[in-house]
């Protein structure tokens, strides 16, 4: 029996998605997403937000660069992975991200950006589609 590794969240996110290219030529983007809930704790509603980082790769990398802008709301669907590394003084460090394989845009741009309106119609991006 195989394990399963599946997320799906909705959040928005907390900057622009950053654009980097490997050195092979491969587009990623990177950003954070917060992701709130509520409960409530003797009489009294919490609200709770939490931070995740999103890896986006090749061309939903870039329909993110193109799209999304700080505050965008998106529901997410991938994969967690942690990544490990050691710093410049030795000490190890990891994280564990999401590697989304698909995206959807559930706000409306607002027309003082900078960047294009996300098209219409269908918002929903997944990676099986650009291969």
């Amino acid at each position: 029996m195989s394990d399963i590794n599946s997320v799906i969240m909705i959040g928005r996110l907390t900057r622009d998605p950053e654009l980097k290219y490997t050195p092979s030529g491969a587009t990623v983007a990177t950003m954070t997403i917060a992701v709130g809930r509520k409960y409530k704790k003797a009489e009294e509603m919490v609200d709770e937000v939490f931070f995740v980082d999103v890896v986006l790769w090749q061309k939903l990398a870039e329909i993110a660069g193109k799209y999304l802008t700080k505050g965008s709301r998106i529901g997410i669907q991938g994969r967690l992975t942690q990544r490990t590394w050691q710093t410049d003084t030795g000490d190890k460090r990891s994280k564990h991200e999401i590697v989304g394989e698909s995206i959807q845009f559930l706000s409306e741009k607002k027309s003082s950006d900078s960047k294009p309106a996300a098209p219409d119609g269908d918002t929903s991006f997944d990676t099986t589609a650009f291969e």
